[in-house]
């Protein structure tokens, strides 16, 4: 069984997992959404939120805390690939200005997100879709068995 990564790796500041579980819950609330926190892609990189829709559309969504966060983040181009919609996420603090205009925008505290500007829908190659769906069916069932069962292998 392949290494499953803690889904909080203690790398997430305080700011960005409010943010994150305000993502998850507008992408499921609202857009009925399956999702994932902390997925690693075939590319090495990880995605913050990776939400799976009713029609097997996937969103990707970047965690930005603060400005220098945003500041120092060269790999987010790299998500556009890996899903139909790539948006970055911020706190309700941090100014939606810093953010690419050609991007999604989403706001999100510990309660709940809204958009702010919607992103360009840009459908994935079917084969990598096929991989990718593959990839999140083992992983949410590993997490689970993993929850139900901690013990060793």
């Amino acid at each position: 069984m392949a290494e499953l990564g803690p889904i909080v790796d203690l790398r997430q500041s305080a700011t960005a997992l409010r943010v994150q579980r305000g993502v998850m819950r507008l992408l499921r609330e609202t857009y009925d959404m399956a999702c994932y926190a902390e997925v690693t892609l075939r590319s090495g990189r990880r995605a913050d939120v990776l939400g799976v829709g009713p029609k097997g559309e996937i969103w990707i969504v970047e965690i930005k805390s603060s400005l220098i966060d945003f500041q120092v983040d060269r790999k987010w181009h790299e998500y556009r690939e890996f899903s139909d919609r790539f948006f970055f996420a911020k706190p309700p603090e941090l100014d939606a200005g810093i953010f690419p205009e050609s991007e999604g925008l989403i706001v999100a505290d510990g309660h709940d997100g809204a958009i702010l500007r919607d992103s360009p829908d840009t459908p994935m190659a079917p084969a990598r879709r096929k991989a990718l769906m593959l990839k999140l069916a083992r992983l949410g069932a590993d997490r689970v068995h993993v929850l139900m069962d901690p013990g060793p292998k």
